[in-house]
């Protein structure tokens, strides 16, 4: 089958201003686009240079500066994440990708929780999620939790492999929340690709490529994605496919990549 594909604006089209690239992306053939953060944007500009182009809006980043995983940032972390639904709402945006913990600029983690043991981070971030569910289930926005690699661009992170995050969202249940597996990130952490999409595939809410090393398109690495896109497949994904990747040229090449797998 073809998956729809969801490009990342803020990799993709940044030779582009932010609106611009709404129009850009239809163009060339993506269905959905994705980005970052939300609180730095013209979210009213967002939702009609969007509407103008015709292109769906995945989602974007749903926490800030707090963490899942520390029990004192609970309540904060909750309150920021209505924030981001309601933002989500106001550029019709499906979902909002949620992390173990607050990163910052260029997603380095802002505080690795050293001072709090594995079991008081997990048990946290199982607490804090049952209550994310609740607030996804009542705005009909769904939270995809990320895992992320910890060995070249998120040292510290908590959250890494996808048994765990597709543990604690099967545990808690809830039809809104779900995980985000970003084949580029697991693939740096515990490869067998194939095995855990498989393993978890009912748990995936949306799908992250970029090809490993170098984090640019499908082509560019040693990631096999052919064998990837066919797993997901056969293992029932229906969802989007979102390019969060860096050009490892163009923007036009890098699209000419894309479009051909």
């Amino acid at each position: 089958m073809t998956f729809t594909k969801c490009a990342c604006i803020e990799t993709l089209y940044t030779e582009l201003p932010f609106l611009e690239r709404f129009r850009a992306a239809k163009d060339d053939g993506f269905g959905a686009v994705e980005f970052w953060s939300w609180t730095d944007k013209d979210l009213d500009a967002a939702r009609s240079a969007a509407d103008s182009a015709g292109i769906a809006v995945s989602g974007f980043n749903g926490d800030a500066a707090f963490s899942l995983i520390d029990p004192a940032q609970k309540a904060d972390y909750l309150a920021f994440l209505k924030q981001s639904i309601a933002a989500a709402k106001q550029v019709n945006a499906r979902s909002l990708t949620i992390h173990s913990n607050a990163l910052g600029e260029g997603g380095v983690v802002m505080d690795p929780c050293g001072h709090l043991s594995h079991t008081v981070k997990l048990c946290a971030m199982f607490d804090t999620l049952r209550d994310c569910a609740r607030l996804a289930e009542a705005s009909g926005i769904l939270l995809n939790l990320e895992a992320l690699n910890i060995t070249m661009d998120h040292v510290g992170n908590f959250l890494t492999t996808t048994q765990m995050a597709a543990e604690l969202t099967a545990l808690i249940g809830s039809p809104r929340l779900k995980i985000l597996y970003d084949v580029y990130h697991m693939q740096l952490n515990e490869g067998s690709l194939c095995g855990n999409i498989r393993a978890y595939a009912g748990q995936i809410g949306h799908v992250h490529v970029a090809d490993a090393p170098g984090r640019h398109e499908p082509g560019t690495g040693e990631i096999n994605y052919r064998a990837v896109y066919q797993c997901l497949e056969d293992a029932g994904y229906r969802g989007l496919i979102g390019y969060e990747l860096f050009p490892k040229t163009t923007t036009a090449e890098a699209v000419r990549a894309i479009m051909a797998d």
